[in-house]
């Protein structure tokens, strides 16, 4: 078994860090709320570290799942978790933190002789519960072979994409798809209520007809019931959207619809529904300010 720091313990990397343990890892949790990390620690039986260079110390795999690239790239950086992080071990970015922050850590890291791999996942917290994550990971080849029997205690593959920055561009590209699908659900049960379908069944006619797809289904709840438990949120939503088009002007790139879903949800978040779940665009659009 491995000794594994979680460093993010949002939703996700709760969720992370309860299958580790439960896989018999080793786990010492860290989170920039102190309180939150001891609560998460007790519940799933995980050791709290003070700071993120006290939680590093002494482990096999840091996994680091924290909220943007900023805060990814400052900790990840930091002259005190980079001279605690034993010689033989791998940090693994597990967050959408965007090419650019990855890239900056990858070199940081590959100076101070520190293994790095950028791993973005697409999925949930019922998807790791499950154990069927998808891990997008890039960077260190040796480091993805040893962070993938670790990651396996959550993750149903481990895809090998190139040199660090390959898996963000993957994450980015796969989240395009889920939040341009994202705002045409919203859109397409705002239009079918206009001509005087209830919600139910327009959503019954998505998910039987030739636009099903996982997410549709996966999403039917939040869509329909507006007290369903956030998943991703509007704000989340809103910073994919702006790495998404920022890579893309960088690259030279043309995605006229993701500019237009950014705007949308960029919208949203304006009019104070940025903390609610991706699928409250649809009532945000509905509503009669909107």
């Amino acid at each position: 078994m491995a000794s594994v720091a979680v460093l993010g313990m949002g939703r996700m990397g709760a969720a992370m860090a309860r299958k580790l343990v439960e896989a018999g890892h080793d786990v010492v949790v860290w989170n920039r709320t102190q309180a939150t990390a001891e609560a998460v620690a007790r519940d799933i039986g995980a050791t709290v570290g003070a700071s993120p260079a006290e939680a590093v110390q002494g482990a096999d795999l840091v996994i680091s799942i924290l909220a943007t690239g900023e805060a990814t790239v400052s900790v990840l950086t930091n002259d005190a978790v980079i001279s605690a992080l034993r010689a033989e071990a791998v940090v693994c970015d597990m967050a959408t933190s965007g090419v650019e922050a990855v890239r900056e850590v990858a070199e940081v890291l590959a100076s101070a002789g520190v293994r790095f791999v950028d791993a973005p996942v697409s999925g949930s917290v019922p998807t790791i519960i499950a154990g069927q994550l998808l891990v997008m990971a890039s960077g260190d080849e040796s480091g993805i072979r040893d962070a993938e029997v670790v990651l396996r205690a959550f993750a149903k593959r481990v895809a090998h994409l190139g040199p660090a920055g390959a898996g963000q561009a993957m994450k980015l590209s796969v989240n395009l798809v889920v939040h341009t699908l994202n705002s045409a659900l919203s859109e397409a049960l705002v239009l079918a209520a206009s001509g005087g379908v209830a919600p139910e069944a327009a959503y019954d006619i998505f998910q039987d007809s030739v636009v099903a797809a996982p997410f549709v289904s996966y999403k039917r709840a939040a869509f329909l019931d507006p007290d369903t438990p956030v998943a991703m949120s509007l704000d989340l939503t809103a910073k994919d959207l702006g790495l998404i088009t920022g890579l893309a002007r960088a690259e030279g790139v043309a995605t006229v619809v993701a500019d237009a879903v950014r705007s949308e949800v960029e919208g949203a978040c304006s009019a104070g529904w940025g903390d609610r779940d991706m699928a409250a665009l649809a009532r945000f659009l509905a509503a009669p300010s909107s």
